[in-house]
């Protein structure tokens, strides 16, 4: 996988290449680029996917020390990440997190159009109990260690408190293992994680919603009827906010629809990307 080095540390990404249009995929906490895997073996063949692995939690490099790690930096790394691989009319797609949303406020100029996929959204942020759990975790010393061992134990990944509540159907152990390995392992990843997550404005979706007013631009909505995270009628309330925006409704699914119904979201994106061309 390919790394580059940013303002923030150096972030790995795939990149399948290829002439087709450009998908950029974002994923959420505590999991990383391989989340889309399905998603990009579906679009890949007639996409260009870019899908990197953001510094939350289970990426494998930390980021630099001296340079402040929040949700508004992340932003500004995502930006600089389009800007840096030269990437133009760009679909940017996200998945849990909300950051999506802030770069098509802040740095729309090389998006073409916009997927919000089950994210955080308006005031459910952090979202759920899983958010608030890791919230805590993070303000209290030596939580977050025992929060990740225990996530990590085989038996608990189907509770509504980790793993669980963001999936409908198991992930493979092999894909949460490498998720969970950085931050069960490697002290600077938990301090980066700590870094990020105490630097959450409450705000900063509430504000997005307020921008994405005027991200007048093609604009998908695509939602898990079953999400237990995000609640569906924020899935509503952004496509009528967005000027272009449409929804897409997915059952069998909770927030992690490229885990729960991998083929179903790629026609999905493929449909939107092709008629809003």
């Amino acid at each position: 996988m390919p790394e580059i080095e940013l303002t923030a540390g150096t972030i790995a990404y795939e990149d399948t290449g290829g002439p087709g249009p450009v998908v950029v995929l974002l994923h959420g906490l505590v999991h990383d680029a391989s989340v889309w895997r399905m998603v990009i073996a579906d679009l890949s063949p007639d996409h260009r996917c870019i899908a990197p692995t953001l510094p939350y939690g289970s990426h494998r490099t930390p980021m630099r020390p001296d340079v402040p790690l929040s949700p508004d930096a992340v932003i500004a790394l995502i930006a600089e990440l389009l800007e840096r691989l030269d990437l133009r009319d760009v679909t940017l797609v996200e998945n849990d997190c909300g950051r999506a949303q802030s770069v098509a406020v802040r740095h729309p100029e090389r998006l073409a159009r916009l997927a919000l996929v089950s994210c955080e959204a308006f005031d459910n942020y952090p979202p759920g109990l899983p958010g608030k759990m890791i919230t805590l975790a993070c303000r209290i010393p030596g939580a977050l260690p025992l929060l990740v061992r225990t996530l990590a134990l085989k038996p608990l990944r189907r509770l509504p408190v980790g793993i669980g509540a963001l999936t409908k159907h198991p992930v493979p152990d092999e894909i949460v293992d490498a998720w969970l390995r950085p931050l069960l392992t490697d002290k600077a990843i938990q301090h980066d994680f700590r870094r990020y997550n105490l630097a959450v404005r409450k705000n900063e979706l509430l504000e997005a919603a307020e921008g994405l007013r005027h991200f007048d631009r093609p604009a998908l909505v695509v939602w898990a009827t079953e999400d237990r995270m995000m609640p569906r009628a924020h899935g509503r309330r952004l496509a009528e906010l967005l000027p272009q925006g449409a929804l897409v409704e997915i059952e069998d699914s909770c927030t992690l629809i490229a885990e729960d119904q991998p083929h179903r979201l790629s026609e999905t994106l493929r449909t939107f990307i092709a008629e809003s061309g």
